[in-house]
């Protein structure tokens, strides 16, 4: 026997981790009342729509063959075969509309609480799962407790009702199964479409409440102890795919950042093609240039053509770009011995004024 889980030590809600895998692997939470509200909202739909006259309509056409069976042939048992297929196919024909809502009814209500979420593991065969002891504990359990009382409780609601339709209309069903009873049958549909319009009141009722307390119960059965939400972290800060993950969304932000930063640089120096590196420096704001951006390669004629849509001025000076990749990072400012080479290409800007691309 394995261990059981000591749910005393389970006082934490489960992570956004242990919901992914418990869907993953199927554990979903269901509420079978959702289904009988659909199934019954699928009834009701029929019953308002299309049973009256599916039924008249079979009506009408075994009424037509019945009266003229002396014109069809029955003579061999091919002909009867015959006749049979016709009746299968004439009440199918017409039963079908009726039984497609139901079953398409109860198809949307798991859809509906799955979201179409197909587990091949779930329907496989799993002979681990065949245990006396689980399944008499599981059957004097709490949740066959609930159910229980539920299916109780509809079987006293659907009772209750039905007894106050049939009690109230006790007259009018017995004068007219005496005095026409050709109106009995739309008599039983009406009464039979204000039983099913209340009795779908109270199933979506009772399928709320019912869907609230099993997405309930699924997170307190999914709860997880102190100890296990240290090691899902420790497990999952610890592999090396989610490492490179964060470090890729990490560097995208990063780089969306600086890339947004560049319209702000008071010039861009350049290799002319491998590195770029964007300086701001405006008097006023005191201290030293600072690097805004810089990048290679590809980040590299990014950051040209923002300048160059922004009409920054772009300096090409190899040795001095790729000294300032090398030692300064982004938001850093430059170096003492950068002091002077940036002091000239900036006076030179000051006193030419001219955009553009500035070969040195």
């Amino acid at each position: 026997m394995g261990e059981q889980p000591d749910h005393e030590s389970q006082t934490e809600e489960p992570t956004a981790k242990k919901l992914a895998d418990a869907i993953e692997q199927g554990n979903l939470p269901m509420s079978r009342e959702v289904t009988v509200f659909f199934s019954m909202l699928g009834l009701t739909i029929v019953n308002a729509f299309i049973f009256r006259d599916s039924l008249a309509s079979l009506g009408i056409q075994l009424r037509y063959i019945i009266n003229n069976l002396d014109q069809i042939p029955l003579g061999t048992q091919l002909d009867a075969s015959n006749l049979f297929c016709l009746i299968l196919f004439e009440s199918g024909s017409r039963i079908l509309p009726i039984i497609l809502p139901l079953l398409c009814a109860g198809l949307v209500a798991n859809i509906a609480q799955t979201k179409f979420h197909i587990i091949g593991k779930r329907i496989q065969p799993d002979f681990g799962r065949v245990s006396i002891s689980a399944g008499w504990s599981k059957l004097f359990g709490l949740k066959n407790l609930v159910e229980f009382l539920k299916n109780f409780a509809k079987l006293a609601t659907i009772s209750i009702l039905l007894f106050i339709v049939l009690k109230g209309n006790q007259d009018k069903l017995v004068s007219t199964m005496f005095y026409d009873p050709s109106l009995l049958p739309e008599l039983i549909l009406n009464l039979s479409m204000r039983l099913l319009s209340v009795i779908c009141i109270v199933t979506l009722v009772l399928a709320t409440l019912d869907l609230l307390w099993v997405k309930g119960q699924w997170r307190r059965d999914l709860r997880m102890s102190k100890q296990e939400i240290k090691e899902e972290f420790k497990q999952i800060e610890g592999d090396p795919f989610v490492k490179a993950k964060v470090r890729s969304i990490m560097l995208d932000r990063v780089r969306k950042n600086m890339m947004a930063s560049i319209p702000k640089a008071t010039v861009v120096i350049t290799n002319p093609t491998h590195f770029a590196i964007a300086l701001r420096y405006i008097r006023e704001e005191g201290g030293t240039p600072i690097v805004i951006a810089k990048g290679t390669d590809l980040i590299a004629l990014k950051i040209r053509e923002i300048a160059e849509a922004h009409e920054i001025p772009i300096v090409e000076n190899r040795p001095l770009a790729r000294a300032l990749y090398d030692k300064v990072g982004v938001n850093d400012a430059i170096p003492t011995e950068f002091y002077r080479a940036i002091a000239e290409i900036i006076h030179y800007l000051n006193t030419k004024r001219t955009p553009g691309a500035i070969a040195r």
